[in-house]
């Protein structure tokens, strides 16, 4: 008898590490391992053996030399192009426009994040730490074809290793399994799991998606048997709320992963919810 194949996750924003691909993706999969136990425990699946993990690493294609500030200061850092990303972030999360007519570029970020956080009641330099490695990460991945492909091929070689039955999207990293589905359909697992997806972003995010979408409407990966989005309701960059609006999921639910923990895949593998959609695919 074979030992069945591993549950595959695609890490999201700010992940990279030192060392070679491999041992970044072992790295990841071991911080991994211990939230997606408490995950099963806390669905009740106590009787049934916790899957093991994979990580599928691309972060080093993504990666580029930035001046880095503590929080929401290293918003001064950010170029103009990776400003209208953070602004698109920051509209969907329900900022206001500002009362003088200005464009994106010119949007006040520091005072939108103030008032998020205010809002939220989560520290402004918590939520600017998202907000900059959101708008860095997404800039380079959509806007840089090479490393965009590499990116794609990094998930499609560990699809390709592991074969998995599912696998669990995290981040941007739902935006590079969604893409390289679609270039691989060979390589589809039987279950879709996107957690904290960005994937129906507007303004940033949707509209640049290969296959673009099509009068509103993003395409179901050839291959998959059945997509779950969950997306915990304060995560800033699960936006916009309902991934099924823009994309046919099978399952949109919400999962709480909590006020400080509220991007971080640990957070979504620690999730009950987590657990109980992908323990029928993963035995």
């Amino acid at each position: 008898m074979t030992d069945a194949p591993p549950v595959l996750a695609v890490h999201g924003i700010g992940n990279h590490q030192a060392g070679s691909p491999q041992d970044a993706a072992a790295l990841l999969a071991g911080q991994w391992q211990p939230r997606l136990a408490a995950g099963y425990a806390a669905a009740g699946l106590t009787g049934q053996p916790v899957p093991r993990l994979a990580a599928a690493y691309y972060a080093h294609r993504l990666a580029e030399p930035q001046a880095q500030g503590p929080g929401d200061d290293a918003l001064s850092s950010l170029t103009d192009n990776q400003k209208l990303v953070a602004a698109a972030l920051l509209t969907a999360a329900g900022v206001p426009a500002p009362t003088q007519p200005q464009g994106p570029v010119t949007m006040p970020l520091r005072q939108a994040l103030d008032w998020l956080a205010a809002r939220r009641g989560v520290a402004a330099q918590t939520l600017g730490r998202v907000v900059v490695a959101f708008a860095r990460e997404v800039y380079v991945y959509l806007s840089h074809p090479g490393r965009r492909q590499r990116a794609r091929d990094c998930v499609a070689e560990a699809l390709a290793q592991h074969r998995p039955r599912v696998v669990l999207a995290h981040s941007l990293g739902s935006v590079v399994t969604y893409e390289t589905l679609h270039a691989h359909p060979e390589l589809a697992p039987e279950l879709l799991v996107t957690l904290g997806s960005p994937l129906g972003l507007p303004g940033a995010v949707f509209e640049a998606l290969d296959p673009e979408p099509l009068a509103g409407r993003g395409a179901r990966p050839p291959g998959v048997a059945r997509w779950v989005n969950l997306a915990d309701p304060g995560d800033l960059v699960a936006l916009p709320r309902r991934l099924g609006d823009r994309f046919p999921v099978d399952q949109h639910a919400e999962a709480y992963v909590g006020r400080l923990d509220f991007h971080t895949l640990g957070g979504y593998l620690g999730s009950g919810m987590t657990a109980a959609a992908m323990a029928p695919y993963a035995g």
